[in-house]
């Protein structure tokens, strides 16, 4: 059985761990509620510029444009949105097994990592990083999915990529976080959702074809990276709020649990003390 003292330096320190938890709680507390707003703010648009795409592409028939065709490169792109620091629980690990458990070919594979744990969990896992920047999740705004869009765009239209994936978190509520791997280009065009009538309506485009959809899916991919990049954000907080949460929770059993053990131990060595008071007394008499 652990001495007295032992007892009481762990208690100690486990008191300490516990102040640092709730600290961390109230301040992924704080974030969350900033990130959730803005995610739910910024949510429909999102949704309705995938959902207006996909249809208005189903509806146009057989388009010639490098944005809508397969350019026959084996290679794929993911962008990999995870974040900077850990105690979130499983919030990073469960985006990286997206690509690590997934069907995505490793050796033809190149990282977009949004994020340091990501990035490097991958890199350990022997995945080719072609680009990182770990800034921009801490507060994401529009121009920095535009920076990650052109790149990954520009890789696309050159050749040396034919598809187009996102990884990240898709946020439900404070305690609901759902990692998704969406395909981005080419775009699924599968006109779900839509009537017999509606999908033989044709889609007319004004100005041309070409001049339409060369702003229309650039708008299309940096939405929807932003969008993920938001997700993201508010997902992480609420995993770390969590996550911190039980942190305290099983500390506050560990202190109760130790207390137990130094009373018992306490009163165990006043009794022996006791005992061999007495046990000297009888020998005296």
């Amino acid at each position: 059985m652990a001495s007295m003292r032992d007892i009481k330096r762990r208690k100690s320190s486990i008191q300490s761990t516990q102040q640092i938890t709730k600290a961390m709680k109230l301040v992924a507390t704080v974030k969350l509620q900033r990130a959730k707003k803005r995610a739910e703010q910024s949510k429909a648009y999102f949704d309705c510029m995938y959902e207006t795409v996909t249809s208005m592409l189903a509806k146009s028939g057989n388009i010639d444009h490098p944005y809508l065709k397969s350019n026959n490169s084996a290679r794929k792109a993911v962008i990999v949105v995870t974040s900077n620091r850990g105690l979130a629980g499983g919030y990073n690990s469960n985006v990286v097994k997206l690509i690590t458990k997934g069907t995505l070919p490793k050796d033809f594979l190149d990282i977009y990592a949004i994020g340091k744990k990501g990035c490097d969990s991958l890199a350990r896992a022997g995945y080719h990083i072609k680009y990182n920047n770990p800034d921009i999740v801490e507060e994401p705004l529009f121009s920095d999915a535009i920076e990650i869009g052109k790149n990954v765009l520009q890789s696309y239209l050159s050749g040396e990529i034919g598809e187009i994936y996102l990884a990240y978190t898709f946020f439900k509520n404070t305690v609901l976080h759902e990692p998704r791997l969406m395909k981005l280009l080419p775009v699924d065009i599968k006109g779900e959702g839509q009537s017999a009538e509606e999908s033989k309506v044709p889609m007319n485009y004004e100005p041309e074809e070409e001049e339409a959809l060369n702003l229309i899916i650039p708008k299309y991919v940096n939405s929807l990276i932003y969008g993920a990049l938001v997700e993201s954000v508010a997902s992480e907080n609420g995993a770390r709020m969590q996550a911190m949460d039980s942190a305290t929770s099983n500390a506050e059993e560990m202190i109760s649990s130790l207390s137990l053990q130094y009373n018992r131990a306490r009163q165990g060595s006043i009794t022996q003390e006791l005992t061999e008071i007495i046990a000297g007394a009888e020998a005296i008499s």
